[in-house]
């Protein structure tokens, strides 16, 4: 099973449209698109709202998705060319609980395409992109914890970006993050490529472009290629889950 992992600091910067994007670009593969969703104190992690997608039977539930005319970010995955369109649900606390369902839902799938920062906890994907917006100051604490995994960033903040780098926003493969990004994240100019790490400029009505496709076709080549990569295996999530987790020692005590 290879994993795609799309993440963002904060709700509602355009992670559904990156992933939407991805799966649309490379459609061949025949994704299976996750979306991981939090809650707790009656509050959804998708908007910071009261709101009603709470299970009430179990800490967590996972629902298939049958519409691609609709307008939730499952029915999105599916317009875009998604085989299958996954909503996991889960108790803040609870995702590695939740972990043995998905599991078994997803055997049989090779790509998979995940909207979440939590699930970093429990797996190595393939990839992790970051979607970041130097204008939106508040943080998740999901995406600070993993933002050091990150391959690559997506800067939605086009103006700026595109502005200080002096170039075509399709033609530019990376460079530096803008000064609003580089203090959201803590850098310092000498330090906005964050460790060498690509970062793209993308606007509000793309979240995408022709360098971020070449970036990551070429990462999905290479574990096409590759005879033997870190991937997770088919039908084997549990084994990418780091030592020390709870699942990891329900998954042993099993």
């Amino acid at each position: 099973m290879n994993v795609v992992v799309i993440g963002g600091h904060t709700r509602n910067i355009g992670k559904t449209s990156v992933m939407s994007a991805l799966i649309r670009e490379f459609s061949s593969l025949g994704w299976t698109a996750v979306k991981i969703t939090q809650y707790g104190h009656g509050v959804c992690s998708h908007d910071g709202q009261p709101c009603g997608c709470a299970p009430t039977e179990h800490p967590f539930a996972l629902t298939e998705e049958a519409d691609s005319r609709g307008r939730a970010d499952t029915c999105r995955y599916l317009a875009a060319g998604a085989r299958h369109s996954l909503w996991l649900r889960a108790r803040q606390g609870q995702l590695a609980s939740a972990l043995p369902l998905l599991d078994r839902k997803l055997r049989g799938s090779e790509w998979v395409a995940i909207e979440s920062n939590s699930i970093l906890e429990f797996i190595e994907p393939l990839l992790y992109l970051v979607v970041v917006d130097g204008s939106r100051s508040d943080f998740k604490p999901s995406a600070r914890r993993s933002l050091a995994r990150a391959d690559a960033f997506i800067s939605v903040n086009a103006e700026v970006s595109v502005a200080a780098a002096g170039h075509n926003r399709e033609a530019r493969t990376s460079g530096p993050m803008d000064a609003s990004t580089c203090q959201l994240l803590n850098l310092t100019h000498d330090s906005a490529d964050f460790g060498g790490k690509p970062v793209f400029p993308a606007d509000a009505s793309h979240y995408w472009s022709a360098a971020i496709a070449t970036f990551v076709g070429s990462k999905l080549d290479e574990a096409i290629a590759r005879e033997s990569h870190p991937a997770v295996p088919s039908g084997e999530l549990a084994r990418a889950v780091r030592p020390g987790t709870s699942y990891l020692k329900e998954i042993r005590g099993a």
